[in-house]
């Protein structure tokens, strides 16, 4: 039986915690401690090393599900949950200040990763504000030169978090037929 592992990142907020306890089929592991600097102005807990959950697929292969701190000062963590993973979901707050320097950002700093693997994108909290649109970041992909697959996502909505973790999975292999939804 073979086991996969998608790596979740973003910054603070983006719902990374949630959107892997929407797709676990089991209680997912939470590293969340009181937030103690600037992220407290954004919500009272962070993630402080990972979260962690488990989505069982037709035939018994798993899906092991890794969410990243969002801080930046819990980097070297980044590096040791994507060891062994085979894509990235990149979600992104769409109510941070400057959503594309976000996206820039973790871009970058999982450049080496995305480069061996793939990445899809999810935006959150479109429904709280509406600009950018989705529109705005594919041209902010396009001018970056790259052609990513992007989706406005809610991270509560399991319907939503699956398409995104299908995207990435055809995205990896275009041959897969349609995992039936568990």
């Amino acid at each position: 039986m073979a086991n996969y592992k998608i790596i979740f990142t973003g910054p603070v907020g983006a719902g990374k915690t949630t959107a892997i306890a929407s797709l676990s089929d089991e209680p997912p592991v939470k590293t969340d401690e009181s937030a103690s600097d600037m992220t407290k102005g954004r919500k009272s807990s962070t993630t402080v090393a990972m979260d962690y959950g488990v989505l069982h697929l037709a035939g018994g292969e798993k899906i092991h599900l890794y969410g990243t701190p969002g801080q930046e000062r819990f980097d070297f963590m980044w590096d040791i949950l994507s060891s062994g993973g085979i894509g990235l979901i990149l979600l992104l707050d769409n109510t941070r200040a400057d959503p594309f320097q976000d996206m820039r950002f973790f871009l970058e700093a999982f450049k080496k990763f995305i480069d061996q693997t793939k990445v899809v994108i999810g935006v959150t909290q479109m429904d709280l504000s509406p600009r950018p649109t989705i529109e705005d970041y594919h041209q902010q992909l396009h001018g970056m030169g790259r052609n990513i697959p992007l989706f406005e996502v809610d991270a509560r909505a399991r319907k939503d978090m699956t398409i995104l973790l299908q995207a990435l999975l055809y995205s990896l292999d275009p041959g897969l037929q349609e995992a039936k939804d568990g």
